[in-house]
């Protein structure tokens, strides 16, 4: 049994989870500069407190799920900062312990909030690239490569107590697969979401099919799903997760505007996009319940989300089954 099951027990027993929305955008929003190739985890250097008031409000707006800001935090990201690899994972294990502190005081100040969990956030081998190729998947490292690159960062979010882990934006098999290798390896749960390139394939053109074959097979995976995708593939990447696997789904799409990645700017969709738009919903409470019917028990939001998106979907969420006596 991997050494917390808090995630798996809560989806076992019936619950619908709210996971929090974009860390960035909320941080912009308090000020910081995130043009940077280590994104939001250049606030862990310079005013974490920031990240953990951001998590704080995630909380409030009823989520369940806070994801740590390690999405882009590697030690090889920090090194072209002049840190050493032990400074670089204290960064990461403070990334869990500012959204534990907002925990603990939510549940202070809200003690009937009920469950609430930290994801230790693992982006992909192409975040610490900054340059778009996690929505690609057109980098090539080995197995053992990418191991090696996503080891060191795993433990420091195990060790610091993370309840399990983001495995997200991922957008080839191959990387998934040496992931999946190091769940195994820490004994730690985890759900794995994917970048996509349509509807029916993630971003290096493997069938969703695949993945969600590949991520069944593996007990420590409690949810497999999409991240960091237009509102308007949602539906057709669960229907076809779902098709293919048994596991719970997770999914939270980004706003519904298009990222240039080149530029490193959103703008509203245009084009086929903005007809394929039209016809799905215009925000995450909107699209929520249709996505629960498809199977997703986790449903959150990423890029260009805020607490108040996350307040809508709260709202709407399925109530909780009623508990045991103790």
């Amino acid at each position: 049994m991997p050494r917390n099951t808090a995630l798996s027990q809560l989806l076992a027993a019936g619950a619908h989870l709210t996971a929090d929305g974009a860390l960035a955008t909320e941080l912009e929003a308090r000020g910081c500069s995130l043009d940077d190739p280590l994104w939001s985890a250049k606030v862990l250097l310079e005013q974490p407190q920031l990240i953990r008031d951001v998590h704080r409000d995630y909380f409030e707006a009823g989520a369940n799920v806070a994801t740590t800001a390690s999405y882009q935090a590697t030690p090889l990201g920090f090194s072209q900062r002049g840190l050493s690899e032990d400074a670089a994972l204290d960064l990461v294990r403070l990334s869990v312990r500012l959204a534990d502190d907002a925990r603990r005081g939510h549940l202070a100040r809200h003690p009937q909030a009920g469950s609430l969990l930290i994801a230790g956030s693992v982006g992909p081998y192409g975040a610490y690239l900054a340059d778009g190729s996690e929505y690609r998947g057109d980098y090539v490292l080995d197995t053992e490569a990418f191991k090696d690159f996503h080891r060191p960062r795993i433990a420091a979010l195990v060790d610091a107590g993370a309840d399990f882990l983001a495995c997200e934006t991922l957008p080839s098999l191959a990387e998934a697969e040496a992931l999946l290798a190091l769940t195994g390896e820490f004994d730690v749960e985890s759900w794995f979401s994917f970048s996509l390139r349509d509807g029916a394939h993630i971003s290096d053109g493997t069938p969703l099919a695949a993945v969600a074959e590949l991520c069944g097979s593996e007990p420590r995976v409690v949810a497999v799903g999409v991240n960091c995708v237009p509102l308007n593939l949602v539906p057709a990447a669960l229907a076809a997760l779902g098709k293919a696997g048994s596991k719970p789904l997770v999914t939270y799409p980004n706003s519904g505007e298009s990222y240039d990645a080149a530029t490193k700017t959103w703008a509203p969709a245009s084009g086929n996009a903005a007809e394929a738009v039209k016809a799905h919903p215009a925000g995450l409470a909107a699209g929520a319940s249709a996505w629960r019917e498809l199977g997703a028990r986790i449903v959150g939001g990423c890029c260009r989300t805020t607490p108040r998106d996350i307040a809508a979907l709260a709202a709407g969420r399925p109530a909780e089954p009623p508990r045991d006596p103790e």
